[in-house]
């Protein structure tokens, strides 16, 4: 069984390149140092109020108005790849209905 990893920073930060990625970390003055030392700029980094898992870290990043310009499309695009990963995972199970008189009957062979 795996468990998610649970984070309690999370935001956007621009690399050296131009991208804009989602950025999650459990020390926000330790990853800001380090963004900072890789050429990356425009950090918006932001503690959160318990620890989450990415997926839930995204939604509330969302909730908190990062939806607009290059931050809101990475968060966006990284929320609809958590999104697929965690619907892959789950598993549907169709039922069978059982009549009443059929239910009976498999309580008397029992």
């Amino acid at each position: 069984m795996t468990t998610e990893k649970l984070f309690s920073v999370a935001g956007t930060a621009k690399n050296a390149d131009g991208t804009v990625k989602a950025r999650f970390a459990n020390d926000l003055v330790a990853r800001i140092k380090i963004l900072n030392k890789a050429g990356c700029t425009d950090i918006n980094l932001v503690e959160l109020p318990q620890a989450m898992t990415k997926l839930e870290a995204l939604k509330h990043l969302q909730s908190l108005g990062m939806t607009s310009g290059d931050a809101g499309y990475a968060v966006a695009n990284k929320l609809a790849e958590k999104t697929r990963i965690a619907k892959r995972g789950e598993v549907k199970v169709a039922g069978a209905k059982i009549s009443a008189t059929a239910e009976s009957a498999e309580k008397a062979t029992a």
